[in-house]
């Protein structure tokens, strides 16, 4: 049976616990949750990981959920390991990433796409040599961010960075249940191109 690599970007330390930049990781110990298991931390890798089954795109696949011990920006070595290990077509992996171009509480599934400018799916890029992976880009656009835009350019970084190392509102934080909800139904959904 293929193997299915899902794998949730962040930052490990707990300063950044419920930030905006955090959306991977907090998607993925939600889907862990779902499957009734635990990450596990495999040293080897610098992961932490668990197995299970799950419905992708129509049909059931063995899969690896994935959680990086590392920051956002370098996720591609682990990615490659990852990919190495379970013998990963980048067809079978999908990334899992906070995404300024989209709405807070929307979600999109992309494939062979550009990085945007987010430098976590930079590094695996380079590191898996391909961009033919898929993406499920959580939104977390909102007025603050609009405002940041109007800024020059370094303040405009600073403002950016800041805003994704920002920790959740509670607004933002009650409407995650429903964001992950439409996440997974995207990833399950028969109409995604997931089942290849």
């Amino acid at each position: 049976m293929i193997t299915k690599l899902i794998v949730g970007l962040g930052n490990p330390d707990a300063e950044y616990e419920n930030t905006r930049h955090n959306l991977g990781f907090l998607f993925i110990e939600s889907l862990v949750s779902d499957h009734g298991s635990d990450l596990i931390l495999d040293k080897k890798i610098g992961a932490r990981v668990a197995k299970s089954k799950m419905i992708l795109g129509g049909k059931n696949y063995s899969v690896i959920f994935a959680r990086p011990e590392s920051y956002v920006n370098t996720s591609g070595p682990i990615i490659a390991k990852l990919k190495a290990i379970y013998k990963a077509r980048p067809e079978d992996i999908i990334i899992v990433h906070d995404d300024l171009d989209i709405p807070f509480g929307s979600v999109k599934l992309s494939f062979d796409k550009n990085s945007g400018g987010h430098r976590g799916v930079e590094s695996i890029m380079k590191a898996i040599k391909t961009k033919k992976f898929f993406r499920t880009r959580l939104g977390t656009a909102n007025s603050t961010l609009k405002k940041a835009y109007n800024q020059g350019q370094n303040a405009k970084d600073t403002l950016i960075k800041n805003f994704v190392l920002a920790k959740l509102t509670p607004k933002e934080k009650g409407a995650l249940k429903k964001l992950f909800k439409d996440a997974k139904d995207l990833l399950s959904s028969s109409g995604t191109q997931l089942a290849r």
